[in-house]
């Protein structure tokens, strides 16, 4: 029996992972936060590879908080590049292969069509610079990985966009939103879903390694993702939309965050669910637990 090793299991993906894995007997999963595994400690990383025989590693760890970053540079590039390199000589050490979670924020968002996984990565924020980092570090290391970038990332689990606007609207008679920031919302379980295709089809020969890009299909803005969200709560708080320059943060978001996914529909015969169909999952996941 194959091994997958999960890192910052956790976390939203790393949660979503819990549960599209866990009716599968065909691997021993290994999850794993800070608490069993801290990644970025290399002899740590060297001591849990030399006990357990690891086969595959899904690194969703990361640091995540988008605007503390450009404050916290230097955790940011241990846990975004240090720690993705520990992973990856523990991988090549172990004959392990590794897929790795990246971002949108990798690119500066001034496209005006869907970003393929060849275009040039050009960050504008201190985690974006981090991550490009990481997947430098991984891809320079190790040959076989799988990168992962992934935009707006939602799940019924953690703290998240459509979390803080079910709150929200149960809160607030009205709220502004941007409009004029336009990319695609992911479901964390569609995602992780992807990976066991991606997992099991590696197990049966079916290895492609490289970049990918992953959202769910269809194209909003944060506005329109508010909107949508109140509607199927059966919110009454009105949402605005507003600029991007009417709410200025520490560090600039891409204007444009849409994925060319074709090469990940192709290399893994993959079907991508519209983002609204995804949404009404959560939300269907967060109105029972409210009930409950």
């Amino acid at each position: 029996m194959e091994t997958i090793l999960i890192t910052g299991a956790n976390g939203q993906l790393g949660n979503a992972l819990r549960l599209v894995l866990a009716c599968n007997s065909s691997f021993k999963v290994l999850f794993t936060d800070v608490e069993e595994l801290d990644i970025c400690n290399q002899s740590a990383v060297c001591s849990y590879f030399e006990r357990n025989k690891i086969d595959y590693i899904i690194n969703c760890a990361a640091y995540t908080a988008v605007d503390r970053a450009e404050e916290d540079v230097a955790l940011a590039y241990v846990l975004n590049q240090d720690a993705v390199k520990n992973l990856a000589q523990a991988a090549k050490a172990s004959d392990a292969r590794l897929i790795h979670i990246s971002t949108d924020y990798v690119f500066d968002g001034k496209s005006y069509k869907p970003y393929v996984e060849t275009d040039a990565v050009c960050p504008v924020s201190v985690y974006g610079k981090t991550k490009v980092a990481g997947e430098i570090a991984l891809s320079m290391l190790l040959p076989e990985y799988i990168i992962i970038r992934t935009s707006w990332l939602y799940s019924e689990f953690g703290n998240n966009f459509v979390k803080t606007m079910f709150r929200l609207g149960r809160e607030k008679e009205s709220l502004n939103v941007v409009f004029d920031q336009v990319g695609t919302p992911t479901y964390a379980v569609d995602l992780a879903e992807t990976i066991r295709v991606i997992i099991i089809q590696a197990a049966a020969g079916n290895f492609c390694p490289g970049i990918y890009h992953y959202s769910n299909e269809g194209v909003c803005s944060w506005y329109d993702f508010a909107c949508k969200i109140m509607q199927l709560t059966d919110s009454s708080c009105r949402v605005f939309p507003i600029e991007g320059k009417e709410y200025p943060t520490p560090a600039t978001r891409p204007h444009y965050s849409v994925f060319n996914k074709e090469k990940i529909k192709q290399a893994y015969n993959l079907e991508i669910p519209h983002w609204e169909e995804s949404l009404r999952k959560c939300i269907g996941q967060l109105l029972l637990s409210v009930k409950d």
